[in-house]
C-alpha cells in the first residue's frame, strides 16, 4: 500500500488542475510523502481542495489530511496547501485521479431573476447592543429603550433596497401601477430601474418574497429570501462586526449616507440606490431614501438578552426602519423605530431583502 501511494504522489503532480476565478498560478509538487500545492488568491475566500477518482467527472469533499491555506476566510496572496495522502490511507486509480483548488467568495452573493441581477451582502453573526445606545444621544425615544443585548446568526442582506426593476421582474408591476393601488392622484417620487420601489404594502412584500423564492429555488441551495427581522435590520445598519458605532448607517454625518428632508437634501423625492456612501459592510441607503419594512409585529423592547429574536408574537402594525426622503435626520438614525399597518402603501416605504 505504502509504495503504491508514494507512486501516486508523483503521478498526482501532473494531473490537470482546475481553478476558480479567484485562484491562479497553481503549482503542485511532491515533497517527501506529501503533495504541496501553491496558488495565488486575489481576494479573501473560502478555499477547498477537491478530489476526483473518475478523471474529473465527479469531485469529492476536501480530504481531512490538509494543512496550510485551506478553509474559511483565507487572505489574498501566494498560498500553500499541504496534502498528506499517506495519512488519508485511501486506494486510488492513478490514471483517473484528479484534484482542483476551489475558492468561493462568501462575502456576497449575486442572484439574477428574469434578467435583473441583485447583490446580497454577508452579515457575519455576532452580539450587539440594540436600541438607545450612547451615540444616539438625546434624540432617542422611549420605544428605543431599554437598550438590550442581541445575538444573531449569519445571514445575507440586500446591498440596496429592492429596486423598481427587480420588483417588476418578479411581480410584473411598475411604480405607477403600485401608486394607482393607493390613490391615482398621489405623486410619483422618483421613477426608473435603479430607483427604490415604493407604494408597496407589507402584505404585498410577502407575495414578492414568496414568488422570488419560487423563481430562484435552484439558486438558493436551501436558503430563502424574507424581510429582515428588526434585529437583523439594525445589526446590518450598524455595520455588524465592523461597526464603528455611528449614529446613522455608515457615518455620524448624515449627508454622506442619506437622502432625507432637512436642508432640501432629497428635493422631496427618492433617488437612485447606492448614490450615497455605503456603511461599514458595503450596504447602501439604510438611512434615508425609503423606509424599509421589517418582518416583525411592532412591540415594546425587553431588557433581557435575546438570540435571533423575531419581535412581538402578535400585533396590529408592522415595523419599518431607516427613515426616508421625507424624514428629518432624527428619524434616519440606526435605532429609530416606527410602524404602519401591514396594508399601508405610501411613497416613502420600500423594502430590503435578507437571505438565510
Amino acid at each position: 500500500m505504502k509504495a503504491r501511494q508514494i507512486l501516486l504522489l508523483a503521478a498526482m503532480c501532473f494531473t490537470t488542475i482546475v481553478c476558480a476565478q479567484t485562484v491562479s498560478n497553481v503549482v503542485a509538487k511532491q515533497v517527501g510523502n506529501t503533495i504541496e500545492i501553491t496558488y495565488d488568491l486575489d481576494k479573501a475566500a473560502d478555499v477547498s481542495l477537491l478530489l476526483s477518482r473518475d478523471g474529473g467527472a465527479n469531485y469529492a469533499a476536501t480530504p481531512k489530511s490538509l494543512s496550510g491555506d485551506a478553509g474559511k476566510n483565507v487572505t489574498p496572496g501566494r498560498k500553500k496547501i499541504v496534502w498528506n495522502l499517506l495519512q488519508d490511507g485511501s486506494e486510488w486509480n492513478i490514471e483517473r485521479a484528479r484534484f482542483k483548488v476551489v475558492a468561493e467568495d462568501k462575502s456576497k452573493k449575486v442572484f439574477s431573476v428574469n434578467g435583473v441581477s441583485f447583490t446580497m451582502i454577508l452579515v457575519e453573526g455576532g452580539t450587539f447592543t440594540m436600541g438607545a445606545t450612547s451615540e444616539q444621544g438625546s434624540d432617542c425615544y422611549d420605544n428605543e429603550k431599554p437598550a438590550h443585548s442581541v445575538t444573531l446568526s449569519d445571514y445575507y442582506i440586500g446591498q440596496t433596497e429592492v429596486t423598481q426593476a427587480l420588483w417588476k421582474a418578479v411581480m410584473g408591476s411598475t411604480v405607477y401601477q403600485q401608486r394607482d393601488k393607493a390613490d391615482k392622484s398621489w405623486p410619483i417620487r422618483g421613477e426608473g430601474d435603479n430607483y427604490p420601489m415604493y407604494y408597496i404594502s407589507w402584505n404585498e412584500c410577502q407575495e414578492f418574497v414568496n414568488k422570488l423564492n419560487s423563481l430562484l429555488s435552484s439558486q438558493l441551495g436551501g436558503k430563502r429570501f424574507a424581510l429582515p427581522t428588526e434585529a437583523q435590520w439594525e445589526y446590518a445598519a450598524r455595520g455588524g462586526r465592523k461597526s464603528n458605532g455611528y449614529k446613522y448607517s455608515g457615518s455620524n454625518t448624515i449627508d454622506y449616507v442619506a437622502w432625507y428632508t432637512d436642508n432640501d437634501n432629497s428635493s422631496s423625492a427618492t433617488h437612485p440606490v447606492a448614490t450615497k456612501s455605503a456603511n461599514e459592510l458595503g450596504i447602501y441607503d439604510m438611512s434615508g431614501n425609503v423606509w424599509e419594512w421589517c418582518q416583525d409585529w411592532y412591540g415594546s423592547y425587553s431588557s433581557a438578552s435575546q438570540t435571533n429574536p423575531t419581535g412581538a408574537s402578535s400585533g396590529s402594525n408592522r415595523v419599518k426602519r431607516g427613515g426616508s426622503w421625507g424624514c428629518s435626520a432624527s428619524y434616519c438614525r440606526v435605532s429609530y423605530r416606527i410602524y404602519n399597518s401591514p396594508a399601508s402603501r405610501y411613497s416613502d416605504i420600500g423594502l430590503r431583502l435578507v437571505c438565510y
